[in-house]
């Protein structure tokens, strides 16, 4: 992927997505309903999964990340320690953001898979006020004009899903140095091919970890 490429949506054309409230909310890393498990630790968003991932390295970091009670104050708990971010998180970030979303559709395969394929084959964008690297801001000719990657990684992720749904019920740990959840190298992440949604709600919980969700 061209992460510096600009791109120019037109509005009337695209799906897009900013208020997770909006028809098509769910598609953003901060909708709440879209939970995931990583090593048996539930985790309400994968906003927050991403944000931790940034600190394989600070544990305890990760866990005031991950037991924040909205996606938003866990990426705000962030900031303070984003100057020690993993040393290759640019480099990295979108092979993690990437990984958040498959981790993602696996533990809402029927409502996230069903959100996704909904959109058609339109451009999918995050229509943002001010960040044109994840998203696409407004302009004043009716276009949206930004890098947009996270509406293209959820492209991409749509037409792996209309092409061989089945080689996405399993994801595998990224190749790159630590990465971790408290400490614990991060395994390949599957589900059986007939589990549901409810089911995965409740696959490999530690109950000592209900906090995060």
């Amino acid at each position: 992927m061209n992460e510096t490429q600009i791109r120019t949506y037109q509005t009337k054309d695209v799906v897009r997505f900013r208020k997770t409230a909006e028809a098509f909310g769910g598609l953003s890393n901060m909708a709440p309903g879209f939970p995931v498990v990583v090593l048996g630790h539930r985790i309400r968003t994968s906003e927050a999964l991403y944000q931790a991932c940034r600190f394989p390295h600070l544990p305890e970091v990760q866990r005031i990340i991950l037991g924040e009670g909205s996606p938003m104050t866990a990426k705000m708990r962030s900031k303070p320690y984003r100057n020690q971010s993993r040393p290759d998180w640019d480099g990295v970030r979108v092979k993690v953001m990437k990984w958040c979303l498959r981790v993602k559709l696996i533990y809402n395969w029927q409502k996230f898979s069903q959100l996704l394929l909904s959109t058609g084959n339109r451009p999918i964008v995050e229509d943002s006020r001010k960040d044109s690297y994840w998203g696409a801001m407004p302009q004043d000719d009716d276009t949206l004009n930004g890098q947009n990657v996270l509406g293209r990684l959820l492209m991409d992720l749509r037409i792996r899903l209309q092409d061989d749904p089945d080689a996405l019920r399993s994801v595998s740990p990224l190749p790159i140095q630590k990465f971790c959840l408290f400490d614990e190298p991060i395994p390949v992440i599957a589900l059986p091919l007939d589990q549901d949604d409810a089911s995965i709600r409740s696959h490999d919980e530690k109950p000592a970890q209900r906090a995060f969700l």
